[in-house]
């Protein structure tokens, strides 16, 4: 990437979801892979409140480790505004008025490592087109899509794309009617049966349900983390996972392979057991590595999607059937997370595949900047 100066990046992390812990974890990672003589990075850490933090102007404290170790005290309130003749990050100078913004400087690109919801769901991408800001991945449609389980099956459902037998249950009818969602919901054929909340990811809230006692405790586990609960027809799985990079012209990795340390691919066996086994490149027929590979573009286009994201799969091991299961436009980012790797093993490093992001990012705005908002 050749420029005249270095690039003003804020890379954006924590926040108000239930993937917090993941969110700082990642961004650990990418942090470490910003070449200094490239970049100047800015941290922005968002609290489980909601507080954007900033280190105070001259001072020098790592936003991250801060925020990973506890009170916050040593750092100042952040805020990027919506108002485009105002960009760039600010801080909340004390005042006897409440408080004064004042500047910190431009941001070239943003590059958001929140997980889940107020992050990953279009909501802070919302923020950023507003105030005219470059940021890595996808924009408002693809994030809020591929961040509802229940609408990005919905819209694989219209583009033909198999996903496996699904419905939908309200919180208030969980908790009101509990006698006539447990029917309704059986309806999806035999157990077991998996319980998701429709907003969230890093598996939590995730349940396996082999029976109606289960299903209902999985139902109210879930109902806890969103108001609308995914429930999908269980098979035996492998879980298969691909990588997409690109704008209008994504392009595909090699397909990796999940082997959980647990029953299936918890929060647990993702992040806590550290014993869950990738297998990369997966173990696959060449019919099958090339469909979850067209799948997973035909996937990305029809949401919209830019800059990055994981699709995983699931493979029937009785059937054989291959079925889109999800798509994460920020997946996890750590150096052993599946996203690199896959990348690590196509040819793509760390550093590069950071790299080719902001380019990435850079590129798309430069396309939504040619677009016309005035008429006459």
């Amino acid at each position: 990437m050749k420029m005249d100066r270095k690039l003003r990046v804020g890379v954006i992390f924590g926040g108000r979801s239930g993937e917090h812990e993941v969110s700082l974890m990642s961004a650990r990672s990418v942090l470490s892979a910003f070449a200094a003589e490239k970049y100047e990075v800015i941290q922005i850490g968002i609290t489980y409140a909601g507080e954007w933090l900033v280190s105070r102007p001259g001072t020098s404290p790592d936003v991250l480790s801060v925020l990973e170790s506890g009170p916050a005290n040593e750092l100042v309130p952040g805020v990027i505004l919506p108002d485009p003749s105002l960009r760039g990050l600010y801080w909340l100078k004390p005042g006897d008025a409440g408080g004064l913004l004042e500047r910190l400087g431009d941001l070239d690109v943003v590059f958001p490592v929140l997980h889940g919801s107020f992050g990953e769901d279009g909501t802070l991408q919302g923020l950023l087109e507003m105030a005219g800001v470059a940021y890595v991945g996808a924009g408002v449609l693809g994030s809020s899509v591929g961040m509802d389980k229940a609408l990005f099956k919905d819209v694989m459902v219209t583009h033909h794309i198999p996903v496996l037998p699904y419905t939908v249950v309200l919180r208030s009818e969980i908790e009101k009617t509990p006698q006539e969602v447990i029917p309704q919901v059986e309806k999806l054929g035999g157990y077991p049966l998996f319980v998701k909340p429709v907003n969230m990811g890093s598996s939590v809230g995730i349940s396996k349900c082999q029976n109606r006692s289960d299903l209902l405790e999985g139902l109210m586990e879930a109902s806890r983390f969103d108001r609308r609960v995914l429930v999908e027809k269980g098979i035996t799985p492998r879980e298969i996972e691909v990588s997409v990079l690109g704008n209008d012209a994504p392009v595909v990795s090699v397909p990796g392979e999940v082997i959980p340390s647990r029953e299936f691919y918890s929060y647990e066996a993702k992040y806590l057991d550290g014993s869950s086994e990738l297998i990369i490149p997966a173990h696959l027929s060449s019919d099958i590595t090339e469909k979850a590979r067209e799948l997973a573009v035909r996937a990305y286009r029809a949401v919209d999607c830019a800059g990055m994201a994981r699709v995983d799969f699931l493979l029937d091991r009785d059937s054989g059937e291959l079925y889109l299961g999800e798509i994460n436009t920020i997946p996890g980012f750590t150096r052993i997370s599946m996203y690199p790797k896959l990348w690590e093993a196509s040819g793509l490093a760390y550093p590069e595949l950071v790299d080719r992001l902001i380019e990435l990012a850079l590129e798309r705005k430069a396309d939504n900047d040619r677009t016309v908002r005035k008429y006459r």
